[in-house]
């Protein structure tokens, strides 16, 4: 039943026929700036919300649907930076929990560390980075007003712009080959959101083996060096 019941909250259809435009909101709230929000699939609920509200499938007005995902995204993001800013560097502390784990903060500060204030807005189609990077921009004490001009603009983007690919592709392809395709089409929005992630983490590695391997290197000439003076 518990098992269910996760499924449910994490799978994008289940979620809007259960709960509506309600549910899409509080959950793209949550993941936007809530420490517990970084598993809700944020970018396949946004696209699954405009199909259905090209179909008719959800009822909500979409210029309505629109402005309720942008203020909770918007919105979203504004609390975890102010749960950064009183939190402070302490989150770096936190201990590992069944949900939390800290490799997820150090996967968004290198993000941050990489990308600036940039990140904000790019954040927003990275999974755990979108969760994680408003809370280190508080962390970090980012200035307010730049914080809150990347944060609408990436709001706008990624909530308004991944809602609206739904709806005019569900329009395009029409109510009857929904089912058809919409499977596949989550199915590659997900990849393609994880994608940056699974890139970052080739590349942090290379860094480290090439690191290693020029220690290494160091070393044994320093080893040789040390023999040929004997």
């Amino acid at each position: 039943m518990i098992l269910a019941g996760i499924s449910d909250i994490i799978d994008p259809q289940a979620l809007l026929r259960d709960f509506g435009a309600i549910g899409l909101f509080l959950i793209v709230f949550a993941e936007s700036g809530l420490l517990f929000g970084f598993f809700l699939p944020g970018d396949s609920l946004l696209f699954t919300a405009g199909l259905f509200a090209s179909t008719g499938d959800l009822s909500t007005p979409f210029p309505l649907l629109l402005l309720g995902v942008f203020l909770a995204a918007v919105i979203g993001d504004q609390v975890g930076y102010a749960f950064g800013r009183k939190v402070g560097p302490s989150i770096f502390q936190r201990p590992d929990s069944k949900i939390f784990k800290q490799k997820y903060i150090q996967q968004a500060d290198k993000f941050f560390e990489d990308h600036g204030a940039k990140t904000i807005v790019l954040a927003r189609f990275v999974p755990i980075v979108r969760t994680f990077a408003p809370i280190l921009a508080g962390v970090g004490s980012m200035r307010y007003r730049t914080f809150l001009t990347y944060n609408i603009v990436g709001g706008l983007v990624w909530a308004v712009g991944v809602t609206s690919l739904g709806y005019f592709l569900g329009d395009s392809i029409g109510e009857e080959n929904i089912d058809k395709y919409l499977l596949p089409i989550i199915f590659v929005i997900i990849v393609v959101s994880v994608l940056p992630a699974i890139i970052e983490v080739y590349r942090h590695r290379r860094k480290t083996a090439r690191a290693l391997t020029a220690a290494e290197a160091e070393l044994e000439t320093q080893r040789l060096h040390e023999a040929t003076e004997e």
